[in-house]
């Protein structure tokens, strides 16, 4: 014990000399807990550099990580990145996860390696969109639902990783991305956030996946730039209503009142949370308060609030049928694409599978049983082995064109 303890102890004492840096007004403090060994180190990150004590000032920290020392010698060693290690269920984090899970990325590895993953914020005209980075080979993105944010992919990050330069995006409005007041909160701006993503990182073409909303704007960036995208996968995707009662009342009722101050309530929070899963035994509860923890941070933000009511109302509202209808646009897609339905999905229910068929008959369709409205959640070894298959027949018809220009 002693001797694991040293080990770690050096590990911390070499942080300031790996620092890599921020950018200009950057100040974070991190409070790391090695719950095995009982011991705690206060890491503060700045512009100028990095500092690091043992125990913890009075000084309140913005991240909260929890984990082991054989996993934090492994994380400083380079042999594991902290998304594999979250998917593990081998460290917690509590706080602002675009901070969590981004610590790993200000230091070197040993003998000058880069870090295994980075957190930052792309530009894209007048928008930062922080986007996760992680693995290599082909360029792969992960495009989250409504009202979540890149965390819910970092068990599909971690395993897809493996074979794929993967980037988990937060949409524009959501997370730690930009969340301006005045945007066309919808597919075609989120979509056009996504190519400008792209651009930005020099990705020529890359393969999509997407989880209820983030379904929705993948098939438009395929729809829109057919030519950027290899093969598209979709898990609950947010496709159009056919009925549309409340359409009415939602059209009268204006989302910019949502820029008032107001909270839903914890409870209401997860209480909603859990109605997404068929199974919540499948879900670690500790995932869940961090889940709930990060949604109510962010809600705070009047253009957290104005994004995700604006979105919501424009994915009810998208006409279905007609010139510019949904299933008729639906029939161009010409990427290859992966549907993938729940048979316990409340919101978008696998009926909505017959539409997609009739409209895309080229499409694959699968249907998980026993599963609700985020499969890459709650049934995450299934649907990642769905994710790498469906690439795997995709990769032949045009990897090599997946990779930077």
């Amino acid at each position: 014990m002693h001797e694991l303890s040293a080990r770690v102890a050096e590990a911390f004492r070499s942080l300031p000399s790996r620092y890599l840096g921020a950018e200009p007004g950057f100040d974070a403090t991190y409070h790391v807990r090695l719950g095995d060994i009982g011991r705690s180190w206060e890491v503060r990150c700045t512009a100028i550099g990095a500092r690091v004590r043992a125990g913890a000032s009075k000084r309140e920290p913005d991240v909260v990580i929890g984990t082991d020392a054989h996993t934090w010698l492994q994380l400083r060693e380079g042999e594991i990145s902290g998304v594999e290690a979250f998917s593990q269920r081998r460290l917690y984090a509590r706080g602002d996860l675009d901070l969590a899970v981004g610590f790993e990325g200000l230091f070197r590895l040993p003998s000058g390696r880069p870090p295994l993953l980075r957190v930052h914020k792309v530009p894209v005209g007048h928008l930062k969109i922080s986007t996760l980075t992680m693995g290599e080979g082909p360029h792969m993105l992960l495009l989250h639902g409504l009202g979540a944010t890149k965390s819910s992919f970092f068990d599909t990050a971690a395993a897809l990783s493996r074979r794929y330069t993967v980037h988990a995006l937060d949409l524009p409005g959501f997370g730690g991305s930009s969340k301006p007041s005045t945007a066309p909160y919808g597919a075609p701006y989120a979509a056009k956030a996504v190519i400008g993503t792209m651009d930005a990182l020099g990705i020529e073409r890359a393969h999509l996946v997407g989880n209820s909303m983030g379904g929705r704007v993948a098939i438009e960036v395929g729809l829109e730039r057919p030519d950027r995208v290899g093969g598209i996968a979709l898990l609950s995707p947010a496709v159009a209503f056919v009925r549309r009662d409340w359409q009415w009342l939602v059209r009268f009722v204006r989302p910019e009142l949502g820029m008032l101050p107001h909270s839903l309530g914890r409870q209401r929070i997860e209480q909603t949370f859990w109605a997404l899963f068929a199974d919540r035994d499948l879900v670690d509860p500790s995932v869940a308060d961090i889940v709930v923890d990060e949604f109510e941070r962010i809600y705070r933000s009047p253009g957290a609030r104005l994004a995700f009511l604006s979105s919501a109302r424009a994915i009810y509202l998208e006409p279905p049928f007609g010139r510019k209808g949904f299933y008729p646009r639906l029939s161009t897609l010409e990427p290859p694409a992966l549907f993938v339905w729940a048979s316990h999905d409340r919101l978008i229910p696998v009926a909505f599978r017959h539409h997609v068929e009739r409209w895309l008959p080229s499409a694959d369709h699968v249907v998980l049983d026993g599963c609700g409205h985020v499969p890459q959640v709650e049934r995450p070894e299934r649907t990642n082995g769905l994710l790498e298959r469906f690439f795997a027949r995709v990769d032949p018809l045009g990897g090599s064109r997946l990779r930077a220009a």
